[in-house]
């Protein structure tokens, strides 16, 4: 993400600088948001048979198993992989800007705003078509449940993505004391971009393997992520690390596993890689917060 100067702005001019290559990276980022938004669209409704051709022939050139899909799935195959896209973008703009040494206030804010396009209503988009939608080949008892609860799922992922991303904002605003240890620390709560990451790729497994079947696991799944967007627990950040960053033995080993498993499961690697980031993270406050209730249990206690 773009991230701002440890300085303050002297007045409005400075702090809504444009600074051209970072802010490319945002626009990328919201421009592949907003075509996973059309993919999506043209997945569940085109008819036109032109545009049904170009979907499958652009799939078929991006991966293989895209042969055996339909056109609908090529689509989503698409709006999927524009998803992931836009996560790289996001991942690039920021540490340019801070390379770079252009960071402003403004570049934080479009950010913020691209961010909620790519990661709150592409993914939320996603899956309501792919998944939280009613088919004829389901269930009369599981189309009502998905009528009347799916958009109710997709629309708690939305509004914690965005709330996720307005709390970042406040956390890291550099006119509040006490940004710092926001702006240069691990993140408060499960990044945006990254649960949209990990949403889009599970639909990626499930589009590759068929497991259509399987989508009402998904459902607690999006609502835990959701939850974990607008939680306290503290996630990783990798903003900081360049190619001369040293790190720890343990570290290197998972990052030589996890280019390992983007070379031997290309694309079902993404599911593993982003479902195993969301879940280090509670798993290893655990413990801690653990320790934190049992401490107000004995409080309580004591009081009576």
């Amino acid at each position: 993400m773009n991230s701002t100067s440890p300085k303050l702005w002297q007045n409005v001019h400075q702090a809504s600088k444009i600074y051209i290559l970072p802010n490319l990276f945002t626009a990328g980022n919201l421009f592949f948001g907003f075509l996973s938004i059309i993919l999506c669209i043209q997945a569940k409704f085109a008819t036109d048979e032109k545009t049904v051709q170009m979907l499958e022939n652009i799939a078929a050139l991006i991966s293989p198993s895209a042969d055996k899909m339909t056109s609908s799935s090529s689509g989503y195959l698409l709006a999927i992989l524009c998803i992931l896209t836009a996560f790289l973008c996001d991942a690039l703009d920021g540490r340019v800007a801070r390379m770079s040494g252009k960071s402003s206030l403004f570049g934080k804010e479009f950010d913020s705003l691209a961010d909620s396009v790519s990661f709150g209503i592409a993914p939320c988009l996603l899956v309501f078509f792919l998944i939280l939608s009613p088919t004829e080949a389901m269930s009369a008892s599981y189309r009502d449940f998905l009528r009347n609860t799916g958009w109710m799922i997709g629309f708690i992922f939305m509004l914690c993505a965005s709330v996720r991303l307005a709390r970042f904002n406040v956390l890291t605003n550099p006119y509040i004391e006490g940004h710092e240890k926001y702006e240069c620390g691990d993140f408060s709560g499960l990044p945006a971009p990254a649960a949209a990451g990990a949403v889009a790729s599970i639909a990626l497994t499930m589009l590759s393997f068929d497991l259509g079947k399987y989508s009402v696991l998904l459902m607690p799944l999006m609502l835990l992520i959701a939850c974990l967007m607008v939680s306290n627990i503290p996630y990783p950040s990798f903003k900081h690390i360049t190619w001369t960053t040293s790190m720890r033995f343990r570290s290197f080993i998972l990052t030589v596993v996890c280019l390992v498993l983007i070379v031997a499961l290309r694309e079902y690697s993404f599911a593993v890689i982003f479902l195993s980031y969301i879940f280090y993270a509670p798993l290893r406050y655990l413990p801690r917060g653990m320790r934190i209730v049992n401490y107000k249990l004995r409080k309580l206690r004591g009081v009576k």
